[in-house]
């Protein structure tokens, strides 16, 4: 299971610096990590550093307008 990190309430720079953390901390055996946010920006911001840190991104509407990410990482990947 993913390990979730909230960072609705909170603008740019902060949720995609939070994130990148975040996935600088993960285990090699952690392969996915779902961010929470209701700030639109961060869905470009977020994914692009993702990205550079070897993590593919999707993007779901989790309501009006919050966003769920789920970033997975991409070398460990079976049958991609």
């Amino acid at each position: 299971m993913a390990d979730t990190l909230d960072v609705r309430g909170e603008i740019c720079p902060y949720p995609m610096m939070r994130t990148v953390t975040a996935l600088k901390k993960l285990s090699k055996e952690d392969r996915s990590l779902e961010v929470v946010t209701d700030h639109a920006p961060a869905l470009d911001t977020i994914p692009t550093q993702a990205a550079r840190l070897g993590f593919r991104t999707d993007i779901e509407e989790a309501g009006g307008s919050e966003w769920r990410l789920v970033l997975t990482r991409i070398d460990g990947e079976e049958g991609a």
